[in-house]
């Protein structure tokens, strides 16, 4: 199924009065659930990814307290500065165009709108994912290589 052939699906899916779509064909095998909040899709050959072709940042103020294991230290810890942004999609997050090249931004680093923060690959597809505002970068929350959901944590940043 090309590109453009599953974004017509998903523009009609989501018009539609149906909860659920399930699809299969020799590449792949899609289900959407209205109810759930990730789309899924299965391809035998890639990992899980969701059918999202292009990458947006989602600012989001940071919880008081974490979340993440092995992090809390008490419940009055300070809350932590800064916005998060985080996965537009499910894939594989990637901080620098290759593996010989330096990463696209580092802690400490300014930013400016559309500069390039990330590549999510999803679907075979290289998706950069770009600064929305200018901001420094806080806290890096992901690892090169990791698998990452729609809505994980990428980046603490600040508005600047």
């Amino acid at each position: 199924m090309e590109l453009k052939e599953l974004k017509e699906l998903l523009k009609a899916f989501d018009k539609s009065q149906s909860q659920i779509l399930e699809l299969e064909t020799g590449e792949f095998r899609i289900y959407l659930d209205k109810n759930r909040t990730t789309p899924e899709v299965v391809s035998p050959s890639t990992p899980p990814i969701a059918p999202t072709p292009t990458a947006q940042t989602t600012p989001q103020p940071l919880p008081s307290t974490s979340t993440q294991g092995g992090n809390s230290s008490s419940d009055t810890s300070p809350k932590e500065e800064g916005e998060i942004i985080s996965s537009p999609m499910v894939g594989t997050f990637y901080q620098a165009p290759s593996p010989d090249s330096p990463p696209y931004v580092r802690v400490g680093d300014r930013v400016k709108k559309g500069q390039t923060l990330c590549i999510i690959e999803a679907m075979k597809i290289m998706n950069e994912l770009e600064a929305e505002f200018d901001c420094e970068i806080l806290e890096v929350l992901v690892e090169d290589g990791q698998p990452v959901e729609f809505d994980t944590p990428l980046f603490r940043v600040k508005r600047v």
